[in-house]
């Protein structure tokens, strides 16, 4: 399998990666201090580390959700953060036209999972040489990935990772299937699993998205147990109060014993 390096972080190596924090920048203080805290825990497990959080949350169900501080602002706290912190960046790109902006900051661009078959995103992100994280779509069987995965290459970059964040079923429930890993995997890029978003269950709570984060544990140790190269997982220091996926998000004071019990 190909490794995926991005300075000192590889996906693909021999330590497991995680991708963690909010689901989205509500505001610096709360951004560098979920930032700062990570870092410190990770530092001290010895666990590679790239930050996540959306400068903006543009597909959201309901027009009354909070999307975060948007384009550029946003943009301009996870530029902060990497300075400050000294910290790995992964942030999502919505629009081609965020793309050259984004990649000014970001280590790691991300296509949403809703967005994962949109070519000009794809090929457009790509098209940086940075690392692109591909979502797989709720809606995608494992086994298309790959034609995803073939649109960046097409552009001439190769430094591909997959996500696995589930599969809609029915309509309110997102369920995983521990086969994607497996099927993923082969097509030779790294493997992350989305243990925190596997726990949605999206619209449920009347326009808003609702789950059950007690899942997130086991699901990262089935990942971790097929092969999974890496964890991606939503940290929050509120979750109750965050703009989005209150219910899924892990409770930043808790991220440690967490992060203990998966056995990086």
């Amino acid at each position: 399998m190909a490794q995926v390096i991005v300075d000192d972080v590889v996906f693909g190596g021999a330590k497991k990666v995680l991708i963690a924090g909010p689901c989205a920048i509500e505001s610096e203080e709360m951004a560098m201090q979920t930032a700062q805290k990570l870092a410190e825990i990770t530092d001290k497990l010895e666990i590679p580390f790239v930050f996540k959080a959306s400068f903006d949350k543009a597909n959201r169900l309901s027009i009354e959700s909070g999307r975060g501080l948007g384009f550029p602002k946003g943009l301009l706290v996870l530029r902060n953060v990497k300075e400050k912190v000294g910290v790995k960046i992964l942030t999502d790109v919505h629009e081609t036209y965020q793309i050259e902006a984004v990649s000014s900051v970001a280590d790691i661009l991300q296509i949403p999972a809703f967005l994962c078959r949109q070519t000009d995103l794809v090929v457009a992100a790509a098209s940086t040489g940075k690392a692109i994280n591909i979502k797989k779509g709720q809606f995608l069987a494992p086994q298309d990935i790959r034609y995803i995965a073939e649109k960046a290459k097409s552009a001439g970059n190769d430094r591909i990772i997959l996500t696995e964040r589930g599969a809609s079923f029915g309509y309110h429930d997102i369920v995983f299937d521990p086969r994607s890993i497996v099927i993923m995997k082969e097509f030779g890029y790294p493997v992350i699993v989305d243990v925190t978003h596997l726990c949605q269950q999206p619209g449920a709570l009347g326009g808003r998205t609702g789950g059950n984060r007690k899942f997130a544990v086991p699901f990262a140790k089935a990942g971790l147990a097929l092969g999974a190269d890496g964890i991606f997982m939503e940290i929050h220091p509120d979750p109750q109060n965050a703009i989005s996926d209150k219910d899924v998000q892990i409770p930043l004071d808790e991220a440690e014993k967490v992060l203990k019990s998966l056995g990086f």
